[in-house]
C-alpha cells in the first residue's frame, strides 16, 4: 500500500515543459490585451456616474435646505457651512456650481 501511494506521488511530480510554459504565458498575454482596454473604458464610465451621483446628492440637499429655510441657499458653500453636505467638490476635481434657480451642475 505504501509503495502504491509513493508511486502516485512521484508520478504527479512531473515538471512543465518549456512549450507548456510558453503557451500559458501567451494565453495570459492575450487575456491582458483584451482586459486592459475594457478596464480603462469602465474607469471613465464609473467616473462619469460618480459625478452625476454627486450632482444629484447636492441637488437634493439644496431642496432640503429650501424646504427647511423657505429660501434657496445663497451659495453651495452655505450647505457646507450648515452641515448639509461635506464637500461641494466634484469627483472630476472641479467645484459644483448652482444657478439662480437652484439647479446644481458639474464643471
Amino acid at each position: 500500500m505504501l509503495k502504491t501511494f509513493r508511486k502516485l506521488i512521484l508520478a504527479s511530480e512531473r515538471a512543465f515543459t518549456l512549450i507548456e510554459m510558453m503557451i500559458v504565458l501567451m494565453i495570459i498575454s492575450i487575456l491582458l490585451l483584451i482586459a486592459v482596454p475594457n478596464m480603462m473604458k469602465s474607469h471613465q464610465v464609473v467616473k462619469n456616474k460618480s459625478s452625476e451621483a454627486t450632482v444629484k446628492l447636492v441637488q437634493s440637499q439644496v431642496a432640503a435646505y429650501q424646504m427647511e429655510k423657505g429660501t434657496l441657499p445663497a451659495s453651495l458653500q452655505v450647505l457646507v457651512d450648515e452641515g448639509y453636505v461635506d464637500s461641494i467638490d466634484s469627483p472630476d476635481g472641479g467645484t459644483l456650481t448652482m444657478d439662480a434657480e437652484g439647479k446644481v451642475s458639474a464643471p
